[in-house]
């Protein structure tokens, strides 16, 4: 149990938590924006790696296989969109069941399960031996830090526009936005788009990073998605206030939950039990609210009284 060993992993760690940063603002979307809870991330992530890494092994540039994985991804979150608002479908059942539908559809796009990239003969933009000993405007925690401030600075704009506050107003009342003659189900299919693009975009990114994509990449992304937003809601929400602040509090949150994962491997917990604690952080965070308005007021009522 060496500390060197933990500091030489903290660079890794930080550049696979900007990765799933990008993940946890299309989370942050769908659970804060929208009040939607979309469970496609676990499906939409597996198909943004896949649709890149076959793109890249077929000869095209990594950009165009970025482009077409994230529409990949945004295809996903329509066809949630329109099982949930066409067909009347609950939220959690839509995700579900593109999530189960994107499994086949994946294994079709890779043609196995599994399917590796050799950053020797391919021109990656993110891999893991981009973290040291390499030029700054190559080095994989750089580039994906230029590439979240990028998109959040599209995504402030975008929901400052018209239809950006449509898409908030319906997340926040859906009732009184269609009251005010907003199309609340086209909004909400495109909230989805946006959010699965992004994680669509993210699989992508993470797929080049250790050199394959599988098929089970995307289980539990959901879980890890949650854990960013209330980390960095916990930690950052009383400094954030503004949109484009929020969201990179969001992408902060997963560096965080990345930095304790990795402390928690050092420090040499059973690793099977991972993903039982995050669902344990993110349960208790998200009970929170509830305990203080159940619990602690009326408490204080009661002392007043």
């Amino acid at each position: 149990m060496s500390v060197i060993s933990l500091i030489n992993s903290l660079p890794g760690a930080v550049a696979q938590g900007l990765i799933w940063g990008i993940m946890a603002i299309g989370v942050y979307l769908t659970f804060r924006i929208l009040d939607f809870a979309d469970l496609t991330v676990d499906g939409s992530l597996c198909t943004g790696g896949a649709v890149c890494i076959m793109m890249m092994l077929s000869g095209q540039n990594v950009w165009v296989s970025l482009l077409c994985a994230a529409l990949a991804g945004m295809a996903a979150g329509f066809c949630t969109g329109i099982l949930h608002t066409f067909m009347g479908i609950p939220a959690i059942l839509s995700g579900i069941l593109t999530q189960l539908g994107l499994y086949s559809v994946n294994l079709k796009i890779m043609g196995k399960a599994n399917q590796a990239i050799n950053v020797d003969k391919y021109d990656l933009l993110v891999s893991l031996r981009f973290i040291r000993n390499v030029p700054l405007f190559k080095n994989s925690i750089v580039l994906v830090a230029v590439i979240i401030l990028l998109l959040i600075a599209v995504l402030y704009w975008f929901f400052g526009t018209e239809l950006g506050c449509s898409i908030r107003a319906t997340g926040g009342n859906d009732r009184m936005a269609r009251a005010q003659g907003i199309n609340a189900d086209f909004n909400r299919v495109l909230g989805l788009m946006i959010s699965n693009g992004l994680v669509a975009l993210c699989g992508a990114l993470l797929s080049q990073y250790q050199g394959f994509a599988d098929i089970n990449m995307g289980r539990g992304a959901i879980v890890i998605g949650l854990a960013a937003v209330i980390i960095g809601e916990a930690v950052f929400g009383k400094v954030f206030h503004n949109f484009g602040f929020r969201l990179l509090g969001v992408a902060f949150g997963s560096i965080i939950y990345y930095l304790v994962l990795q402390v928690v491997i050092w420090l040499g917990i059973d690793t099977d039990l991972l993903k039982l604690l995050s669902a344990a952080v993110v349960a208790v965070f998200l009970a929170v609210p509830t305990w203080k308005g159940k619990y602690f007021k009326g408490t204080s009522k009661g002392g007043k009284s």
